[in-house]
C-alpha cells in the first residue's frame, strides 16, 4: 500500500533531506549570474533605447526636411531635455507596468514583443495628452511625439531581439530556465511538454514527472523518452536533487491530504505551485480567482476582446485596413469580375449566408467562383479539391483568395473583422456544436477574412477540431500586434482552400 505524502515526510531521514537541499544549493551556485541581474540589464537597456529614440526624434523633427511641417517654433535641444528625461523614464515605467520586467518572461519573445508594442502605444498617447493637459512649456510638438513613439518601438524591438539572442546562449538559458516537475500525467501535460520540447530556449525546463498512482497500472504515462523520477512520496527529496523551481499538478485525482501537503511543501521551500485546470477545457487562460462572500472561487473571467478598449482598437484597425484594402483591390475585383462574367454570364458577386458574431447570421460577399446554381441539385456542401462546379478562373481565384476581396465591404459594415475565426455556413455546421467540443465558443468574436487557423494551413476541407483549437487560442491570446502579425503572414502562408 502506498503511504500518504504526509507520512512520507515524517519517515524521511533528516540526513537525506539535508543532502537534497545541499544538492539544490550547489546547483544554484553554479549559476554565475542571477536571472534578476538580467532583468536589471533589460531595464537599463530599455532606458538607453528610450533616450536614443527621444534624441533621434528631436533630430528628425527639428534638423531635417520636416522641420517646417506644421506650425512650430525652432527648439534647442536644451529646451527639450526635460521632455527627453521625463519621457524616457515614464516609458520604462509603462513597460514595467505591462509586466515586462520579470525573470520568467526574459526568454518569451512573443510576450515581450506584444507588451513592448502595447506599452509604446499607451505611452505615446498618454505622454502627449499629459503634456497638453498640463500646458507644459515649451509646448511639445505632436510630430515629435509621433516620431518618438516610432523610434522607440523600432529601437526597443531591435535591442530586445539582440538581447534575446544573447540570453539564448546555452549556458545562460540553463540559468534562466525555470525547472519544473509534473505531478501526474494527462493529455494537457503531454501537450505542454511537447510544445516546450520543440523550443530549446524555452523559459521552462520540464525535468520529469512523478507518478501519483504508482500501484495503478492503468494511469496514462508519457513517452518513453520523458523520465519518471519516482512516486509522489519521494517529492521532497526530488525537488532538491533536481533543483526544482516549480511543481505542476496535472492529475488532481490524488488524495486531498496529499495535495495540501504538496502545496505546503512548495510554500516552505519557496517553490511555485501550479495546477493544470483540466476541468476547464475552454478559455483556461481566462481563469481567475475571485472572492464571493468570503469564499475563493476559481472561474473563467474576461477574455481580451471582452474589454471595450480592445474592441475599439480592433474596430479602428478594421476600418483603416478595410478602407485601404478596398481601394487597393478595386482594380483586381473589377478585372476578375469581368473574367467571371465572360466565362459564365450572370451575377459576378455571390452572397452566402454565414454565422457571425454571437451566432447572428449575415451575408458574406464573394466574387463568384462557381457556375450558376452550383448547389441547386446537390444542396449545400463543402468545396473539395478539383471541384467540378468551379469555373476555370474560379480555381485560380480560390487558390489565391482573390474571390474573398469583396469581404472588405463586410468588414467596413461591421459584420466581419480583418482577423478572426472564419465564418461557416449554418446549414453545414448545424450539428457541430453537439459533436465538436467548444465549437460555438468561436462565435464570441467577429469572424475574420483571415485568422490564426488559416495561416497554419487549416481552411476549407481540413480538420475542423484543429481549426477550433486555433480559433480558441487566438481568442485567448488576442492582441493588436497579433492581428498585425497574422495579416502580414497571410501573404506568405498558403492554405488548403479549394
Amino acid at each position: 500500500m502506498n503511504p500518504t505524502l504526509s507520512a512520507s515526510y515524517t519517515a524521511q531521514s533528516n540526513a537525506a533531506l539535508l543532502d537534497a537541499l545541499e544538492a539544490r544549493r550547489l546547483w544554484r551556485e553554479k549559476e554565475q549570474v542571477s536571472p534578476h541581474w538580467w532583468v536589471v540589464v533589460s531595464v537599463i537597456g530599455d532606458w538607453i533605447m528610450a533616450v536614443v529614440a527621444a534624441l533621434a526624434a528631436y533630430g528628425l523633427r527639428f534638423h531635417t526636411a520636416i522641420r517646417d511641417l506644421g506650425i512650430v517654433d525652432s527648439m534647442s535641444l536644451r529646451q527639450y531635455v526635460g521632455y527627453i528625461v521625463l519621457g524616457s523614464v515614464s516609458l520604462v515605467f509603462v513597460l514595467g507596468w505591462q509586466g515586462i520586467y520579470q525573470a520568467n518572461v526574459l526568454l518569451r519573445s512573443r510576450i515581450i514583443t506584444s507588451r513592448v508594442a502595447k506599452s509604446v502605444l499607451i505611452w505615446t498617447a498618454g505622454f502627449l495628452a499629459m503634456s497638453l493637459a498640463l500646458k507644459l512649456e515649451p509646448a511639445i510638438s505632436r510630430v515629435y511625439m509621433a516620431l518618438n513613439g516610432a523610434c522607440a518601438l523600432l529601437l526597443l524591438l531591435s535591442w530586445r531581439t539582440l538581447f534575446l539572442s544573447f540570453l539564448r546562449a546555452p549556458a545562460r538559458v540553463e540559468a534562466l530556465q525555470q525547472r519544473a516537475i509534473f505531478v501526474g500525467w494527462n493529455k494537457e501535460a503531454d501537450s505542454l511538454w511537447r510544445t516546450l520540447k520543440r523550443d530549446h530556449a524555452s523559459a521552462y525546463d520540464i525535468v520529469g514527472w512523478l507518478n501519483i498512482h504508482p500501484d495503478d497500472t492503468s494511469e496514462s504515462s508519457p513517452p518513453h523518452d520523458f523520465p519518471c523520477l519516482g512516486s509522489l512520496a519521494e517529492v521532497e527529496r526530488l525537488i532538491g536533487t533536481h533543483a526544482v523551481d516549480m511543481i505542476i499538478v496535472a492529475d488532481l485525482h490524488g488524495a486531498r491530504d496529499q495535495m495540501i501537503a504538496l502545496a505546503n511543501l512548495c510554500e516552505r521551500e519557496m517553490i511555485q505551485f501550479k495546477v493544470i485546470p483540466s476541468v476547464f477545457r475552454i478559455f483556461s487562460s481566462g481563469l481567475a480567482l475571485e472572492t464571493i462572500a468570503g469564499t475563493p472561487i476559481l472561474g473563467i473571467t474576461r477574455l481580451p476582446l471582452d474589454h471595450t478598449i480592445n474592441v475599439m482598437a480592433k474596430r479602428l484597425l478594421d476600418i483603416i485596413g478595410a478602407t485601404v484594402g478596398l481601394i487597393l483591390s478595386a482594380p483586381i475585383i473589377g478585372l476578375f469580375s469581368a473574367l467571371v462574367w465572360l466565362e459564365s454570364r450572370g451575377p459576378v458577386f455571390y452572397r452566402q449566408r454565414r454565422w457571425g458574431y454571437n451566432g447572428v447570421p449575415f451575408e458574406i460577399i464573394k466574387i463568384r467562383s462557381m457556375k450558376l446554381d452550383a448547389e441547386k441539385s446537390s444542396g449545400a456542401q463543402w468545396c473539395v479539391k478539383d471541384d467540378p462546379r468551379r469555373l476555370r478562373v474560379g480555381a485560380f481565384m480560390r487558390a489565391t483568395n482573390i474571390d474573398e476581396l469583396p469581404q472588405f465591404w463586410n468588414v467596413l459594415k461591421g459584420e466581419m473583422s480583418l482577423v478572426g475565426p472564419r465564418p461557416e455556413r449554418p446549414e453545414l455546421i448545424a450539428g457541430f456544436k453537439h459533436e465538436i467540443p467548444h465549437y460555438n465558443a468561436r462565435h464570441t468574436a467577429k469572424p475574420g477574412m483571415t485568422g490564426w487557423a488559416q495561416i497554419n494551413g487549416l481552411r476549407g476541407d481540413t480538420d475542423l477540431s484543429e481549426r477550433i483549437k486555433c480559433d480558441l487560442w487566438y481568442l485567448e491570446n488576442w492582441s493588436l500586434w497579433l492581428d498585425i502579425q497574422i495579416m502580414a503572414l497571410t501573404f506568405f502562408k498558403r492554405d488548403n482552400a479549394y
